[in-house]
C-alpha cells in the first residue's frame, strides 16, 4: 500500500508482466544445486519452509572445518614476515570452535592435530605470494541462471588464475574429485568472467593428506558444467513452483534416502531418514582411532557401552 499526497492510502502498483518477457534469472548457489540434487526434502526444508526447521548442534568435524578455513583466510592478512608456525598457532587457538566433541580432552586433541596440519601445509606452499582473493565472492550469468559462491582462495600463477578449496575431511580425495566438482567448475567460469583472465586449472587441497588434487579443465567441459547447473535451476525453478501452489505437500519433495541421513541436520523431522540406520554422533567424522571413551569406533549414538 502506498499514500498519496492527499494522505489517501492507495494500492501498491504491481509489476506487470506481458507476453514474450524473459524468465527472471534463477538466483542459486553452488550449495542450494548440490542440495536438491542430495535430497528435494533437505531443499525444502533448507531452502523454503519459514520458519527453517530446526537443525541439530554442529558436529565436530563441522566445527574443524570452519576454524580451519577461518585461520586460514586470516594467515594471509599477516604480513609475510608474520607468517610463521607461531602465529598459525595463535591463529587457530583464536578460531578454534569447541562444539560437537566428545569431552575437552578430545578438543583439546584435535586443536593440536589441526593445528599441526594447518602448519604442515603451509610449509609446502609459496607464503610470500598473495593470493588474488581469499574467500572471495564471485559470480557468473547465463540465460537462464544467475550463481553466486565464494572462493577459498583464488590465485594468480604466471598470470592464469588457479581456483583452490580447502578440505578437511577424513575422506581420501582424488583428482577426479576435482574433475567432477560442480562448484569448482563454476567458480572457475565466474572468476574468467570477472577478471576476464583464463581460469581453467581447479584444485583441492585436502589438510589432512596435503595432497593437492587438480583438473585442468577445458572450454567444452566447462561449458558441460554450466549446462548442468542450468539443467538444476530448471528443476529447482519447476519445484520452488509446485511448493508456492501446494505447500510443503508438493509431491516433488520425497526424501531421497541414502546412508547421508545418519548424518543430516534435518533428521529428526524425517521419518524416512531415522529409518535407514542410528544417528551419527558430534564426534563420528572424525578418526576411527579418536573415538575412544564412550562410543563405539564408528561413532553411532546410542551404541556406546558402560
Amino acid at each position: 500500500m502506498t499514500a498519496d499526497a492527499a494522505g489517501d492510502v492507495t494500492a501498491a502498483p504491481v509489476q506487470q508482466s506481458f507476453d514474450g518477457m524473459p524468465k527472471r534469472l534463477y538466483s542459486a548457489s553452488p550449495s542450494k544445486l548440490l542440495a536438491w540434487l542430495d535430497c528435494p526434502l533437505r531443499y525444502r526444508m533448507q531452502y523454503l519452509d519459514r520458519p527453517k526447521p530446526a537443525v541439530r548442534p554442529q558436529r565436530a568435524h563441522t566445527s574443524i572445518g570452519v576454524a580451519t578455513h577461518n585461520a586460514l583466510r586470516d594467515f594471509w592478512d599477516l604480513p609475510p614476515a608474520e607468517r610463521t608456525p607461531t602465529a598459525v598457532e595463535r591463529l587457530m587457538r583464536k578460531s578454534w570452535i569447541d562444539v560437537g566433541f566428545r569431552d575437552p580432552d578430545q578438543s583439546a586433541d584435535w586443536l593440536v592435530r589441526t593445528t599441526e596440519r594447518v602448519t604442515a601445509y603451509l610449509r609446502g606452499i609459496d607464503r610470500d605470494r598473495q593470493p588474488l582473493g581469499v574467500e572471495r565472492t564471485v559470480s557468473m550469468r547465463t540465460k537462464t541462471l544467475a550463481v553466486t559462491g565464494r572462493i577459498d582462495r583464488l590465485d594468480d600463477r604466471d598470470g592464469e588464475l588457479v581456483v583452490v578449496d580447502y578440505k578437511t575431511g577424513r575422506s581420501r580425495l582424488t583428482d577426479d574429485d576435482a574433475r567432477t566438482s560442480l562448484p569448482l567448475a563454476l567458480y572457475a567460469v565466474a572468476a574468467a568472467g570477472m577478471f576476464r583472465r583464463p581460469c581453467v586449472r581447479v584444485e583441492l587441497h585436502h589438510l589432512p593428506t596435503g595432497e593437492a588434487l587438480a583438473h585442468e579443465h577445458t572450454p567444452e567441459s566447462l561449458q558441460r558444467k554450466v549446462a548442468e547447473a542450468e539443467s538444476i535451476a530448471s528443476d529447482l525453478r519447476r519445484a520452488d513452483a509446485a511448493y508456492a501452489e501446494e505447500g510443503a505437500g508438493a509431491p516433488l519433495f520425497a526424501p531421497r534416502t541414502s546412508p547421508i541421513c545418519m548424518w543430516c541436520d534435518f533428521r529428526a523431522h524425517c521419518p524416512a531418514g531415522q529409518l535407514v540406520g542410528p544417528e551419527k554422533s558430534d564426534w563420528a567424522g572424525l578418526e576411527t582411532s579418536a573415538a575412544g571413551g564412550n562410543g563405539t569406533a564408528d561413532g553411532e549414538v546410542g551404541t556406546a557401552t558402560a
